[in-house]
């Protein structure tokens, strides 16, 4: 059985992909662990407690951990999620509580009882693994695996024109786990769009399904489908984390991937969060990428309708 830690800023796409985490039976969740991002720590924990509560499924400990990013003051996507981070709808009541132990001491402890076993699902901003990596840095080499939500893979950002929400939060630290040497696969921004998004008629299901789960999925998402409409007029939620977690959950939706050297900006602020992606294909000349060797494997491609299929038939079991 894999073992996973799932480390999570937990906004409305976050929850599906705990939930379809939780709900899985081919792995254990060993811990969730909370950090800000799309909302401040305290909300996002209380984001996931009441998802572990929803979710009908496996009920591991949950850590609270970093309340900023390494270097910066924090950015938040509430105009995105909603000021609470799961569509405003008055949907967080968790009775459970959050254990005593900070996040980073949860996860070095995790790893270090389970030496060569532990993958590490990063669904929001890194600034948790990263303090663990410069904290503990031969434990962190235990980790067998990291898949990690970030990035704008080969396509635009969403936050700026170049960079992506989760590492334009802390790019510092999503720097410090691509130079760890941990084995790492991105699935980026690019590959969550299109006809991986739930569309009217797949929400329409999931209500009707009569499933808590089902529902709350598609209730925490009202301002990201609010956000949808008023951005481009389009009646979708795009679940950028919930398509993460279907890579780590169902690896074979991916289609294509590839090793790549991945150099993350931090120094210049119009390009503060871009991480370029150098695949092979471009001459690497200059002396940012000459001479590196691959520090990921990006998902290029998933198979969309596959991976829909399954989502909707895990939310309604």
């Amino acid at each position: 059985m894999r073992k996973l830690i799932i480390d999570t800023d937990t906004g409305s796409d976050d929850a599906v992909a705990l939930i379809m985490a939780l709900k899985s039976t081919d792995v254990t969740v060993e811990a969730i662990t909370t950090i800000c991002g799309n909302v401040p720590v305290e909300l996002a924990t209380n984001n996931a407690l009441m998802t572990i509560e929803v979710a009908n499924g496996q009920q591991p400990p949950l850590y609270v951990g970093a309340a900023k990013p390494l270097m910066r003051d924090l950015v938040t996507a509430v105009n995105v999620h909603g000021e609470d981070g799961m569509g405003d709808c008055d949907l967080i009541h968790p009775t459970l509580r959050p254990e005593s132990k900070h996040a980073v001491d949860a996860i070095l402890d995790i790893i270090e009882n389970n030496p060569g076993e532990i993958e590490i699902v990063t669904i929001g901003p890194v600034t948790n693994i990263a303090l663990a990596i410069m904290r503990a840095p031969e434990t962190m080499k235990k980790v067998k695996h990291i898949f990690t939500m970030g990035t704008s893979g080969f396509g635009p950002g969403n936050t700026t024109p170049v960079a992506e929400f989760n590492v334009y939060v802390d790019a510092e630290a999503y720097r410090i786990m691509l130079g760890s040497g941990i084995p790492t696969t991105i699935i980026g921004f690019d590959v969550c769009l299109g006809e991986a998004a739930l569309n009217k008629e797949d929400m329409a299901d999931l209500l009707a399904s009569g499933k808590k789960e089902a529902e709350f999925s598609v209730n925490c998402n009202r301002s990201l489908l609010a956000y949808n409409l008023q951005r481009s007029n389009e009646h979708i939620v795009d679940l950028p984390d919930a398509v993460a977690m279907g890579v780590v959950l169902w690896n074979e939706i991916v289609a294509e991937d590839k090793l790549c050297y991945c150099y993350v900006c931090t120094t210049e602020e119009a390009t503060y969060g871009q991480v370029i992606i150098n695949d092979g294909s471009k001459l690497a000349i200059s002396d940012g990428f000459a001479g590196h060797t691959p520090n990921a494997t990006v998902c290029k491609t998933i198979n969309n309708s596959l991976f829909k299929e399954k989502l909707i038939s895990l939310l309604v079991q």
